[in-house]
């Protein structure tokens, strides 16, 4: 019979009603503006005294509160103002110091019978609902000191093998590396083996002083400064990948800045603990005892619990940038481990001292380059200082028990310092320190006016559908005004679902979106009135028309759908916030504007005569 569904087919457009509604019910509930309070440090507890006094001068600012939520390391307060949630957050930052990390943050409302099932609301990009911005600045003097060193020791090793004695190798306060000779003969030896094995150094021969004074070339210099921002931009593209944050952005901002966005994250504390912390690990052995003062460093051990120290080689065996791979795990024990891999250069350089170490105790340094602003000390301009500072502690000190090579772990760790390490490990070392110079956290207050401008956009248009389509198409127009507002539910349903970032280009994805719904039902439309004037009966007319206009539909939306694909795979940004709502848009209109209209149809004129159609003076 015509125009009839088996009745399986309804209860599944049924069923996809009902769940597009449940998923899409979390964005109805509102989150509460919130401050959040976590300990900089892994190993440390939010204390009742740190939320005591953020009470305290929350309370003496009268912002009003609510809902406080108190653990060991969250502490949450939720405002009853929106707009006071910078104020707050810059209030209890100033009064708890530099122990904990505060940040505006926005706690969610949704039932917990929706979170059950999996339900939560869609996110809001940058330019909506907020998120954080952080400027940060690389240290190209550390990391050129760092390089200068590493060639220190590389031409001293190059010397050495040729039996070319020095006197004296140091670095002095222009950059340069200078080589004292007792010999003029060894002078010149020296020269044309350094001429040959280091090209990236201007030479500059002292015959007066027996001296080789080797400057890095500017073309050099450029190349390690383009080497280290790259490799901070892919390991923090990396840890924002961790992360699991949508839509970032990641990029370079002149010679040796890097500007990184996350859109939707209202809660910085974790992102500034992995993207701020510019974690890196230093391996040493441990000295043995009548190690001279100048070859040994003296180190705490990073847990304050241990409070002890351990003195350290100066001399490197290697450095977290050979590390390929790690990962949290736990021993034989059961304590906590990181499993780490290193590259081939690492691997063999640790079988090397390992193999003539055994016996002795290697120790893991954690280097932490910290930058904190001080707003007691203000610059020329009045406006708060940066101050920067290094921290080198012990994570671990073990035997080594046999010949080390491209694996092996780190013990000694907290499980959730071990997960951390790993994170930081695996998204990868950065080649230079990073200070955070400037933290922006962008409050939903700032998007309201683009969120009210978007929703009015999809709200005219929306009704100006709605009106024509009834007064042109009639019964058949109210059909597609329905399958309309189902097609923006499941638009809804589907970014919640899947997590993806709403932006203002992705409302006008949604907008483009209704007017291609409307379009498939128009294509349908016509097509029934041509064939009810071409002579078919209703039935007939109803039947041909859908069947005849569905492969113009699918021909039309799988075109813009791939260019939808390309314009996410290659686009950045917005352009992907576009992209995703007009996907999912273009494939939740090919169900209600072909299936759901079609069932609205049959139901109403399938399985009985019918002499009349409501569509736009169409008469069988």
């Amino acid at each position: 019979m015509l125009n009839r569904y088996p009745w399986w087919k309804n209860v599944l457009i049924v069923g996809v009603l009902i769940l597009g509604a449940l998923y899409a019910a979390p964005n109805l509930y509102r989150p509460d503006p919130a401050v959040q309070i976590t300990p900089i440090s892994s190993g440390e507890n939010v204390s009742a005294g740190a939320m005591n006094e953020a009470k305290r001068v929350l309370k003496d600012a009268g912002i009003e509160f609510f809902g406080e939520e108190f653990s060991e390391r969250l502490g949450l307060l939720r405002l009853k103002q929106e707009d006071q949630q910078l104020q707050a957050k810059a209030l209890i930052q100033k009064v708890l110091g530099d122990r904990y990390i505060t940040a505006v943050n926005l706690a969610p409302t949704t039932p917990d019978w929706l979170l059950s099932v999996g339900a939560q609301p869609m996110t809001l990009g940058l330019d909506l609902s907020g998120g954080v911005h952080f400027l940060l600045e690389v240290d190209m003097e550390e990391f050129l000191n760092k390089r200068l060193k590493d060639y220190l020791s590389d031409v001293k090793k190059s010397l050495r093998q040729e039996k070319l004695r020095y006197s004296r190798a140091t670095r002095n306060d222009k950059n340069q590396l200078v080589f004292s000779f007792r010999d003029a003969n060894v002078l010149e030896q020296a020269s044309s083996k350094i001429r040959t094995d280091f090209p990236e150094f201007l030479r500059e021969e002292r015959e007066e002083t027996k001296e080789i004074v080797l400057t890095l070339t500017e073309q050099k210099l450029r190349e390690l400064e383009d080497y280290a921002l790259k490799q901070n931009l892919q390991s923090l593209r990396n840890r924002v990948n961790e992360l699991g944050v949508a839509e970032p952005l990641v990029q370079r901002q002149g010679r040796n800045r890097i500007v990184v966005e996350l859109p939707g994250v209202q809660d910085t504390a974790a992102a500034k603990k992995i993207i701020g912390r510019t974690a890196n690990l230093e391996f040493r052995l441990e000295a043995a005892p009548g190690t001279g003062i100048l070859a040994k460093e003296t180190f705490e051990f990073k847990r304050p619990e241990r409070q002890r120290t351990a003195d350290l080689e100066r001399a490197l065996i290697l450095t977290g940038d050979r590390v390929t791979g790690a990962r949290p795990g736990f021993d034989e024990n059961g304590m906590p481990q990181v499993n780490i891999e290193l590259d081939r250069v690492g691997g063999a350089r640790m079988t090397e001292v390992s193999r003539k170490a055994v016996g002795r105790n290697m120790g893991v340094l954690f280097v932490e380059y910290k930058s904190r602003t001080n707003y007691e000390k203000l610059d020329e301009d009045g406006n708060p200082t940066l101050e920067k500072w290094v921290e080198k502690n012990i994570i671990s000190l073990a035997t080594i028990q046999t010949t080390l090579g491209n694996a092996f772990r780190i013990t000694g760790l907290e499980a959730h310092e071990a997960s951390e390490l790993a994170l930081l490990l695996r998204a990868g070392a950065l080649a230079a320190p990073v200070y955070i110079v400037e933290e922006r956290t962008i409050g939903p207050s700032l998007g309201k006016e683009n969120i009210e401008l978007g929703m009015m956009s999809v709200q005219i248009g929306f009704a100006l559908i709605l009106i024509f389509m009834l007064a042109y198409y009639r019964t058949f127009g109210l059909f597609a005004n329905i399958a309309l507002a189902v097609n923006l539910l499941l638009i809804v349903a589907l970014m919640s679902i899947l997590g993806a970032t709403l932006t203002l280009p992705g409302i006008a994805g949604i907008v483009l979106t209704v007017g291609m719904a409307v379009d498939a039902n128009v294509l349908i439309f016509a097509r029934i009135r041509e064939e009810i004037n071409n002579g078919l009966t209703p039935q007939q007319a109803i039947h041909a028309g859908y069947e005849r206009a569905f492969v113009t539909i699918l021909d039309a939306n799988i075109t813009t759908l791939i260019v939808a694909v390309i314009l996410f795979g290659a686009g950045t940004g917005p352009v992907k916030g576009f992209a995703v709502t007009l996907s999912l848009g273009i494939i939740t209109s090919m169900f209600t504007a072909i299936v759901l209209t079609r069932s609205m149809v049959n139901l109403a004129y399938g399985g009985r005569r019918v002499e009349r159609l409501s569509i736009g003076g169409a008469v069988a």
